[in-house]
């Protein structure tokens, strides 16, 4: 049988959440007051950051008008097994404290989630994850957030919640209170559709845009190889154009990524992400990870492109670390007996020079036999067997940089979004992935396929052209040239013709 609480002592519970990964996990923040030598201790497996709120909090109380309690004061976040990162504890500290004193009435933290960092003067600054943080709130079927208000046009992007920002600790205060509504933000415009590079910059290059659409149509992995300055970046830049728009569940998963990141996250015409990094970045600024595990930059492309200009020049850790997330479209990073899965399904274009000077062939080149064969090698064989598409970019004649665009974006989109809405019904029909690039080994066994293609893969395989795992990336691709062409079965060009444009095979390597 429990005894009587101690005389004087006053005990708040404030809601927060803690990242995971890029799922936010919800924390109650325990806040004890009772008499006795005056002490301030954060237990629950917090890190520096939230160890050193105790003085961000007590500063701030004070410099927004309160007294601090000259008690033994005990803040405990719960769940205890759970690592607590970064300053966004602070807001929900201070709430606790102010409510254990009676300066804000507890009733109103029932319902109420709070979270943001606390600068001494008592004013609020944003963290990262403020959208995570919302869709954590909605999810534990609370009624209303708090937070700072320069945040709360990123938050607003999720629904079913009421959301308040303030720009100090009073102005909270009066929130929770019910003298003060908060600050909303002034609607944001919505970008237009497509206000991106445009395929109709392009002049010549017939192939590779072709070898663009098809990868578009069917979330294809795509290289691009040739001498320096043809187009290979500004083709891939032209991608993310021609995609179709997010879906709304894709859209909020890729600002969740960004929010989660410290990157801006605003809500507006769906457009795919485009990351770019450069060669010199490491595996873990790649793939995500470090002592404390980030989004890497697969992550922060998923549902987008990914595109790594000079291929050749990444190190090899960092290549092979990205085989197993461009495989399984998610990775899982440990560290310290914590994992945190992040999402990668990503569109990978890879750009790479034929030689070290990228002249090979021409009377322009430097290279030796010897230095053209250990640059090839510098291209991991497993990482080259997981693209599907190959286009050789050279440079366009005097006549097409003078002549029209081959196409526009809009026009290549349209014949992207018609190919996807058939891989859709399909999809919907047969219970596989709404995207060619996904379909499973189970999937490709179903495919209509014609006798005669079936014959220009058999032959490819028994001459060594393919792996088992090529021979389906064949397969996918060919199944996308048929969808663009509005084929229900794959026929021998279909397959002639992916053959053609997969890495590292001659187009002649089918002839009969």
């Amino acid at each position: 049988m429990s005894g009587p609480p101690t005389v004087g002592a006053m005990l708040a519970c404030v809601t927060t959440f803690a990242l995971e990964g890029i799922t936010p996990r919800r924390v109650t923040v325990e806040v004890d007051v009772r008499p006795g030598l005056p002490a301030f201790t954060i237990v629950g497996l917090g890190d520096r950051a939230v160890r050193e709120s105790r003085e961000r909090v007590r500063a701030a109380i004070q410099n927004a008008g309160w007294s601090f309690p000259q008690q033994r004061v005990t803040v405990n976040l719960a769940p205890a097994d759970l690592r607590k990162e970064g300053p966004g504890f602070d807001l929900a500290v201070a709430c606790g404290v102010l409510a254990a004193i009676g300066a804000v009435p507890p009733d109103a933290l029932a319902t109420t989630a709070v979270f943001g960092e606390l600068a001494l003067g008592g004013a609020l600054r944003a963290c990262r994850g403020a959208l995570a943080v919302a869709e954590g709130a909605v999810a534990a079927g609370l009624d209303a957030i708090v937070l700072p208000a320069e945040q709360v046009a990123e938050a607003q992007i999720v629904r079913g919640i009421a959301i308040s920002g303030a720009a100090g600790l009073q102005e909270v205060a009066a929130i929770l209170c019910g003298t003060s509504s908060g600050q909303v933000p002034s609607a944001q415009p919505r970008r237009p559709a497509h206000d991106g590079p445009d395929l109709a910059d392009v002049r010549g290059h017939a192939g590779p845009i072709r070898a663009l659409t098809i990868a578009a149509a069917g979330g294809h992995h795509l290289l691009l190889s040739g001498p320096p300055g043809t187009g290979k970046t500004m083709l891939a830049r032209r991608l993310p154009g021609i995609l179709p728009p997010l879906s709304p569940q894709a859209e909020l998963e890729v600002l969740r990524i960004r929010s989660v990141s410290g990157l801006p996250a605003r809500s507006g015409a769906p457009i795919r992400p485009f990351r770019a990094p450069h060669h010199t970045i490491s595996a873990a600024g790649l793939v995500g990870g470090g002592a404390v595990p980030t989004p890497g930059e697969v992550t922060l492309a998923h549902r987008g492109v990914l595109f790594l200009d000079e291929l050749a020049e990444f190190s090899r850790a960092a290549l092979e670390a990205l085989r197993q997330p461009l495989e399984d479209g998610a990775l899982t990073i440990v560290r310290g007996q914590r994992a945190a899965t992040y999402p990668s399904i990503v569109q990978l274009v890879a750009a790479t020079n034929p030689c070290p000077c990228g002249y090979a062939g021409s009377p322009r080149c430097r290279c030796g036999e010897a230095d053209v064969e250990q640059y090839a090698r510098k291209l991991s064989g497993p990482l080259l067997d997981r693209l599907d598409l190959a286009a050789d970019v050279q440079r366009p004649s005097e006549e097409e940089l003078a002549g029209p665009p081959a196409i526009t974006s809009r026009q290549a989109a349209e014949a992207v979004q018609a190919a996807r809405q058939r891989q859709t019904e399909r999809a919907a029909s047969t219970a596989a992935p709404g995207v060619n690039a996904l379909l499973s080994d189970a999937d490709l066994r179903a495919l209509p396929v014609a006798a005669d293609a079936q014959a220009v893969i058999r032959r490819a395989y028994r001459r060594g052209l393919l792996s088992p795992r090529g021979r389906g990336r064949l397969l996918r691709v060919a199944r996308t040239i048929a969808d663009l062409a509005e084929r229900e079965e794959i026929t021998e060009p279909d397959v002639l013709e992916a053959l053609a444009l997969r890495p590292g095979v001659a187009a002649e390597a089918a002839s009969r």
